[in-house]
């Protein structure tokens, strides 16, 4: 059975460090399984919504978090996708929980949900990220590794074979 996979970079790239999602998202390598779909939405949040009604084993969202330690510093957890809060969904915004409210109003259901969250430290209007936030790409870069091999129906030993 293939586990499919939807790893979603979001952030606006104007916003300093909230661009991490994207930049992340970019420096990925290739995945050479097509059940591991990687894409940057940035700010579409609408995009991913209806995308996340084709019906993904789990997703990964790359993203910028506030108040999580010190600026750079990556977390990976799994997202809590409680069930109430309204679908106010702006095409032009990306609100996670409004892209979870929306998928659920449109009738679909939500994956398990992995983010991969980096401590931002300014979120000014300017283009690039501050230096500990780019700093931290490249851990990110190897957590969306890890949790795609978690997530691998094939165990490790007989990937390391292939």
């Amino acid at each position: 059975m293939t586990t499919t996979v939807l790893v979603a970079g979001i952030g606006n790239i104007f916003l300093g460090d909230d661009g991490f999602g994207p930049e992340v998202v970019r420096r990925l390598p290739h995945h050479p399984d097509p059940a591991v779909r990687v894409v940057d939405y940035g700010i579409r949040g609408m995009h991913l919504a209806y995308d996340l009604l084709d019906g993904w084993d789990a997703l990964i969202l790359i993203d910028a978090v506030p108040n999580h330690g010190a600026p750079g510093r990556v977390r990976v957890f799994q997202a809590e996708q409680g069930s109430d809060g309204a679908a106010n969904l702006d095409a032009h915004a990306m609100n996670p929980e409004a892209v979870f409210a929306s998928v659920r109003a449109l009738g679909g259901t939500l994956p398990p949900t992995y983010v991969i969250g980096c401590q931002i430290e300014s979120v000014d209007e300017r283009m690039g990220l501050s230096k500990p936030v780019a700093a931290a790409v490249d851990t990110a870069v190897a957590a969306v590794a890890e949790v795609l091999a978690d997530l691998s129906p094939i165990p490790a030993a007989a990937r390391q074979e292939e």
